[in-house]
């Protein structure tokens, strides 16, 4: 059978792609291995933020009284019922991709794709026994959960995001390695829940490249809430019930019930066969240009797999850049303002250069940092927090970067980041009419400061 495209990978990168190529009229297979909708419907975003929207609400009950509000002063949950909604959540999205997929008439084969080289004008894709011949290829093959050479780590039942996300009953105490977001996310959804958490970060602050000052402010928020944060501090030995670490040249034992393992992803690119088409990668993806082109010209590659931005988001865009370029359209992915969210309670939010970011590079710039309670509608719904805005102007007054803690941040930075895209001027912007009351507001005051 031969086709126009093939998708390796039904992730965000791969059924979006699927369904903008045959809605173009694009004869398109998709091979998945696993699952569709790939690690961020069935195994990161979405099940991720099914769990921590229970514990936002668990959170609002125990603070009910701050709003006047009597509840229970000891309120309880039930965690097969949380982990149920999330797999009812799953089932439901997953069949919902996969019902548009099969719509617009996209074949999907379950199964490990296999590049075979060419023959013809076509590119061979092996499928257990079948062979396709297809005229392009879109690799979207995402990433795999990086697992640390830690002593003793082969040995014991660690928990990946995965296991994690499955449990059975809570641990009454969890040690994640690594700070980044999804070792946060883990933490607030563990914390809310009453499990002691303990959080090893061998970089002297939380969440990577995210802003530093906004960074520190979370770590401070869950410090309150009870979270032991060991920073420069590095893991050298693990055992099934504790942590061994380093720091300043001295050990230290980290006792744990359960041991979460969360220090980042890495693209999947092996056992893809992408030798036998020249394709070309670097250390930590697939090499590809601003059309999403691989060094092959009839090979594009998208999501994960690039190393670049390991986001949903940026995947769906990626997908639709490609196949527009397949299609003869000129459309080219712009990296300038990808959202970043972290999604604890309170929420983190980022899109364009941070401080940090214009710093290292010596470039000039100015700074508006207001809190959130600025925004009326944010202190009638946050008792007592007060959270932050920062907004990031250049030497033209261009918009370029923004943070934001606080609720809802994950809503709101879109805002920032169409002024970024689009190169707004604070006086430009200023033009553009807010709904009142509206968290929002707070980037729009943060204008005239």
């Amino acid at each position: 059978m031969k086709y126009d495209i093939a998708i390796i990978g039904g992730g965000p990168a791969g059924y979006t792609a699927g369904e903008r190529a045959a809605e173009n009229g694009l004869k398109t297979i998709l091979f998945e291995k696993n699952a569709i909708g790939g690690v961020c419907l069935n195994e990161g975003c979405i099940p991720t933020k099914t769990l921590l929207y229970s514990a936002k609400i668990l959170d609002s009950i125990k603070s009910a009284s701050k709003y006047g509000i009597q509840a229970d002063d000891n309120p309880g949950f039930d965690l097969g019922k949380i982990i149920a909604r999330k797999n009812k959540t799953v089932k439901k999205l997953t069949l919902g991709v996969k019902a548009k997929l099969n719509g617009n008439g996209v074949t999907i084969v379950q199964g490990e794709a296999l590049i075979r080289g060419e023959e013809e004008g076509y590119i061979l894709i092996q499928c257990g026994e079948e062979v396709f011949a297809v005229k392009n290829i879109l690799l979207c093959t995402g990433s795999e959960t990086v697992i640390p050479p830690i002593k003793g780590l082969s040995d014991i039942a660690y928990w990946t995001s995965r296991e994690a996300l499955d449990i059975k009953e809570l641990p009454r105490s969890v040690a994640i390695i690594g700070g980044g977001v999804i070792g946060m996310e883990f933490a607030s959804f563990f914390n809310s829940m009453g499990v002691k958490v303990k959080v090893i970060e061998m970089m002297p602050e939380i969440l990577g490249a995210m802003d530093k000052e906004i960074s520190a402010m979370l770590r401070a928020e869950y410090t309150k809430k009870g979270v032991v944060f060991f920073l420069e501090t590095k893991v050298i030995e693990v055992t099934s019930d504790s942590v061994i670490v380093e720091k300043d040249g001295k050990t230290e034992t980290i006792e744990a019930d359960k041991i979460l393992v969360s220090v980042g992803r890495k693209a999947n690119t092996a056992n893809l066969g992408l030798e036998t088409i020249g394709i070309e990668l670097l250390r930590n993806g697939v090499k590809v240009n601003e059309y999403m082109q691989t060094s092959h010209p009839n090979v594009y590659a998208c999501g994960d797999v690039t190393g670049f931005s390991m986001l949903a988001h940026t995947a769906y865009r990626e997908a639709e850049v490609a196949i527009n370029h397949l299609l003869g359209h000129d459309d080219r992915m712009s990296y300038n303002a990808i959202p970043a969210v972290v999604y604890t309670n309170p929420e983190v939010a980022s899109v364009g250069k941070t401080e940090e970011e214009l710093l290292a590079a010596g470039n000039i710039y100015n700074v508006v940092k207001i809190p959130m309670t600025y925004s009326g509608r944010f202190m009638a719904e946050n008792e007592g927090i007060t959270g932050l805005c920062k907004l990031i102007t250049d030497t033209d007054d261009r918009i370029i970067g923004c943070q934001l803690l606080g609720n809802p941040a994950s809503e709101i930075i879109i805002t920032a980041g169409i002024a970024i895209e689009n190169g707004f001027t604070t006086e430009e912007f200023k033009k553009n009419i807010f709904p009142h009351p509206t968290v929002g507001e707070v980037i729009h005051e943060s204008l005239y400061m």
